[in-house]
């Protein structure tokens, strides 16, 4: 497979996500800036952490707009993987992609830590790997990271099981119901705050993130194949 890791202007983790797929599984991937209109010959999107146009007005709700975002798009309604992490998660939100949106942390200051993880749902084609209920550590990077949906919504992702990512003992930004990551109905677009990106080797302090792409790799590669 190969895939996509959009840079967007304030993208820092983008480096992260290019040593995740290439060093941690094997397969390829390439920076494709904002401004390109095409993501011909790519089978996956990754979108990145950081700060994108400085969080002006909301985080991700300047490059909801950039040109790539209409492929980003395409690429999400053919079922194509899609997924974004720290920023990349707010930007999927802003674009629709995702239900629910990101507020400050409540107490209204940047974290950046590790954090623990609950497995809510494994079998989405991005945890396959994992065991349900497993405890993941993941680090953490935001100040605009408080996952927020009204009641409504909130019985629509806990029905359709699209919560995959729950914080365990500690919420550190006040999300509702834990919240940490979720997936859309389909099952191809996934965004959450924890960087998995950041903790694919022990040299990091947790390789719990590994298997995150690994079971994105294996599931949509067979789909690949398939096609």
């Amino acid at each position: 497979m190969r895939f996509a890791v959009i840079q967007f202007p304030g993208s820092n983790c983008d480096v992260d996500l290019l040593h995740a797929i290439k060093d941690g599984t094997g397969e390829e991937a390439a920076y494709v800036a904002h401004t390109e209109s095409s993501l011909e010959g790519f089978d996956g999107v990754l979108l990145p952490g950081g700060f994108s146009y400085g969080d002006y007005l909301r985080s991700g709700a300047i490059s909801r707009f950039s040109n790539i975002m209409s492929e980003v798009i395409r690429f999400a309604e053919e079922g194509k993987p899609v997924f974004g992490t720290c920023n990349g998660f707010q930007i999927l939100v802003e674009a629709g992609l995702l239900l629910g949106a990101l507020q400050r942390n409540k107490d209204l200051h940047f974290i950046c830590k590790n954090v623990e993880l609950n497995v809510e749902n494994n079998q989405t084609s991005f945890t396959t790997l994992y065991e349900q209920g497993e405890r993941l550590t993941i680090p953490v990077a935001h100040g605009e990271g408080s996952y927020y949906c009204d009641s409504e919504t909130l019985q629509v992702l806990k029905e359709n099981k699209q919560i995959v990512f729950t914080y365990a003992d500690e919420n550190p930004n006040g999300s509702i119901a834990n919240i940490a990551g979720i997936i859309n109905e389909k099952g191809n677009v996934l965004g959450m705050m924890p960087h998995p990106e950041r903790a694919i080797e022990l040299l990091l302090g947790s390789e719990d993130g590994l298997r995150f792409f690994q079971s994105m790799v294996q599931n949509f590669a067979k789909e690949t194949t398939s096609v």
